[in-house]
């Protein structure tokens, strides 16, 4: 519609210099009242359009693609009316509206447009004002018709490759918007299977979990194994491990929504990575760990288990990937929180950076499941509205950078990171 507005306006430019050329220029007695009334029409007509379409800001549809072409056809064939009909060489910019409906329109629309400007072509071959200049095309360049025919040619030439450029250059442009959104409900929907998969092993995992739980319970009672200190150690490390599986499955249930008897609370951004970082150590007991803060001011935020998870989700692939050496860093940006996670080890394969956060793209190709942590990474960091990003290190290992606006998880509004929200 911008396009056709666009288009409208040049319409109107080019037949005020035509008129003027060919009236006072040429010498050509033309009909200006009646003219210009059909020019002030044209104008009323592409302001209608920019005040509904663009300021008002309705959605454009078919219809109104149809009525604006429809008003076009109609202008230009008042204006060949009031100029000589069919012996205007200008008569051929019928086949520019056509030429348009076909790219823009429904087939239905278009076949309307090519039949209204065939029967307005007819007709003015037929009934028209006469328009004082000669046929003489065997003059060449020297004939009127011919310099205006070729003029025609030019005009509408450059129109079409403008025009119709900008026109496949949407279309691309919506296509490739489509395809985006395709893909972003493809991942969706393995997001969801995900999470079926996981509530339901949970689920099941249940039962098994509180069986061994009661049988470990027995055996640390039994008096074969309380007089012996090393089995007695042992079954309290396993019985340890099985409430870390249990806390891991009731987490599971809860951000499924399975159960909400811990609700999301208020807290703090240095509060909550606090606690995120001091878990996450005392599960994965990484070798060497530096964690660094350099926001200014603590936040008021919601705690969020999605987050918990993203975070210690990255942390875990750097931990794997380097054993001796993972680092987190916390920055604030322009009300952007990012969180960057460094590592020492082998870096990303360029084929996993160029599909990064995809489906089943890992660098581990040793067993199944791969790539589904930092998928879930990229996805809960879209519903944030933010991205994640990583590179490898010109000095060894890679770099994951987490970033999202504050504005997603604080309680209230603030000022580029640096004032707290509501008190906790």
């Amino acid at each position: 519609m911008q396009l056709l507005i666009q288009l409208r306006w040049l319409a109107v430019v080019g037949q005020v210099i035509t008129m003027a050329v060919v009236h006072y220029g040429l010498g050509i007695p033309l009909p200006l009242p009646e003219m210009t009334a059909v020019l002030m029409a044209l104008i009323v007509t592409n302001l209608g359009y920019l005040y509904w379409f663009k300021w008002r800001r309705r959605n454009v549809t078919s219809l109104g693609l149809f009525c604006a072409l429809l008003a076009d056809v109609a202008a230009l064939a008042v204006q060949l009316y009031l100029s000589g009909g069919a012996s205007n060489p200008f008569i051929y910019l019928f086949l520019l509206q056509a030429i348009l409906s076909a790219v823009l329109l429904p087939p239905a629309y278009t076949w309307v447009i090519a039949v209204i400007t065939s029967l307005c072509a007819i007709d003015l071959a037929g009934s028209s004002r006469p328009l004082a200049v000669q046929l003489d095309t065997h003059n060449g360049l020297s004939s009127l018709y011919v310099v205006g025919l070729l003029t025609c040619f030019s005009l509408t030439t450059v129109l079409l490759v403008i025009f119709i450029t900008r026109i496949v250059g949407n279309l691309r442009r919506r296509d490739a918007r489509l395809a985006h959104m395709r893909q972003r409900a493809s991942e969706e929907e393995h997001i969801v299977r995900m999470g079926l998969l996981a509530t339901g092993a949970a689920h099941e995992l249940g039962t098994p979990l509180a069986t061994m739980s009661v049988i470990l319970g027995d055996w640390q009672r039994t008096p074969e194994i309380a007089r012996n200190p090393e089995l007695l150690q042992d079954l309290e490390e396993m019985q340890q491990q099985l409430l870390r599986c249990k806390s891991i499955v009731t987490n599971v249930l809860l951000s499924a929504g399975e159960a909400r008897a811990d609700a999301p609370k208020p807290t703090t951004l240095f509060q909550f990575m606090d606690q995120l970082i001091a878990q996450w150590q005392q599960t994965q007991r990484p070798a060497r760990f530096r964690y660094r803060n350099d926001i200014v001011q603590d936040l008021a935020i919601i705690s969020d288990t999605a987050l918990q998870q993203m975070v210690c989700n990255v942390l875990d692939n750097a931990l794997e990937s380097s054993p001796d050496e993972v680092d987190l860093r916390l920055q604030c940006e322009d009300k952007q929180l990012v969180i960057t996670v460094s590592d020492r080890g082998a870096g990303f394969a360029p084929e996993i950076l160029r599909n990064f956060g995809k489906y089943q793209q890992s660098n581990k190709t040793d067993r199944a499941g791969r790539g589904v942590g930092l998928f879930l990474v990229t996805n809960v960091a879209r519903s944030l509205d933010g991205t994640v990003s990583a590179h490898n290190r010109d000095d060894g290992g890679a770099r994951v950078r987490i970033q999202f606006p504050l504005s997603a998880i604080t309680l209230g509004e603030t000022d580029h990171g640096h004032t707290p929200a509501a008190a906790g």
